[in-house]
């Protein structure tokens, strides 16, 4: 029971996924603090004098309709950076080592198209092999009569 659990954690994909998160929810607060303290205020620059930040009301008379473009931006800057550094650095290195110490794989024969098949009956036909069935060829019940022309 504790070997397949172990087979479980060890697996590849699980401990890809641990070491995910654990490195995205450490680097998100570098990425908060980033924003927070470095975009918001260019973002609020640009916004002029507005107290509330970035952004329009809906409705002039009432401070609860304020649409806050400056957090909506904020917030994608926020999650393009995370994805950033995440893919190169986790992902690219991971399927980088996946791709140097994986086993080679043979590479598959294709199958013969029709034509290339049809050309080996024809030439085993012109040899005059055709008497001899192979080993692996599966043996008829009753003998089957070949007629010359």
């Amino acid at each position: 029971m504790l070997k397949g659990f172990k087979d479980f954690l060890l697996r590849g994909n699980v401990v890809e996924l641990a070491v995910a998160v654990v490195v995205g929810a450490a680097f998100t607060s570098i990425v908060t603090a980033f924003t927070d303290h470095i975009v918001n205020p260019l973002v609020a620059a640009v916004g002029g004098d507005n107290e509330m930040g970035f952004g329009f009301r809906l409705l002039s008379s009432n401070d609860a309709t304020f649409v806050n473009l400056g957090a909506v931006i904020s917030a994608a800057i926020n999650f393009f950076i995370i994805a950033a550094v995440v893919y190169f650095v986790l992902i690219v290195p991971v399927n980088a080592a996946k791709a140097r110490f994986a086993p080679e794989k043979e590479p598959e024969d294709e199958p013969l198209s029709e034509t290339d098949l049809l050309i080996q009956i024809r030439d085993l036909l012109e040899t005059g092999s055709y008497n001899h069935a192979p080993a692996d060829a599966p043996s008829a019940e009753a003998p089957v009569k070949v007629t010359e022309r």
